[in-house]
């Protein structure tokens, strides 16, 4: 009975398996700095009513978010290679198309579904500011820019953290698809070690605890954040009576 499942294995492959980790970070980390930026382009598009870009961000969180992650990395896989063919065929260009990193299809697809979803959380999170902050800011004279980094990101940020956290471990979870382009982090890591054991249970209980700390990391880390960015609610005492004013 100790054959068949075997606890020693669960801890002695995690070394191995943690090898890879860099590449699972480097996969989150690009596709997050994307995913914020786009996401926060469409945002604005969205929140200024922009004509024709405002149909086209809504197509493309549409389509997004509707679609599985994992055709998304399918569909990016193959219509990068598909579409620079077209670009040399039609411009007399000769560049390589099995030069591209397999890297490159999955950050791609992992940031261009990160944006989708984080848009909408920084879109709420903007237009949760009070209007009247904002003309305030005007009547001082504050042009578009200083209006956003003083009135609009300090609150805005404040509100975005929670949701933000939670998109990021999706992100970290999401990059265990990876291996779809050829990609070799900690999960596809973990399938060619358990094929050449037969040992699958172990191997990804392994995985499963190596993804659960580092969401409990993620998850400390936004509270961290979330509690230093929170303005403290501030009870102010006005005493009253005779006694305490100064005549």
């Amino acid at each position: 009975m100790s054959k068949i499942f075997d606890w020693q294995l669960v801890f002695t492959e995690i070394p191995a398996l943690l090898k890879y980790l860099p590449v699972t970070l480097k996969l989150t980390v690009i596709a997050l700095v994307i995913g914020w930026v786009v996401g926060l382009l469409i945002a604005f598009v969205k929140i200024h009513n922009i004509p024709v870009l405002r149909q086209i961000c809504s197509l493309f969180v549409s389509v997004v978010r509707g679609t599985p992650i994992i055709v998304q990395l399918y569909l990016t896989y193959f219509g990068i290679p598909i579409a620079l063919k077209y670009y040399n065929f039609y411009n007399g260009t000769e560049y390589n198309v099995n030069g591209i990193p397999p890297i490159i299809f999955a950050i791609v697809a992992l940031g261009l579904n990160q944006s989708a979803f984080d848009s909408e959380t920084i879109r709420a999170a903007i237009q949760s500011v009070e209007k009247g902050q904002v003309e305030a800011a005007k009547s001082l004279g504050m042009n578009g820019f200083q209006i956003f980094r003083r009135v609009l990101f300090p609150q805005a940020v404040t509100v975005a953290i929670p949701s933000l956290g939670n998109s990021l471990i999706g992100l970290v979870k999401g990059t265990s698809l990876a291996f779809t382009c050829s990609v070799v982090e900690i999960t596809a890591q973990g399938k060619i070690l358990a094929g050449s054991s037969y040992r699958y249970f172990e191997i990804y209980c392994s995985l499963a605890i190596i993804y659960w700390v580092l969401t409990i990391f993620i998850e400390r880390l936004f509270a961290y954040i979330e509690k230093r960015m929170s303005v403290p609610e501030q009870v102010t005492m006005v005493k009253g009576g005779a006694g305490n004013e100064r005549n």
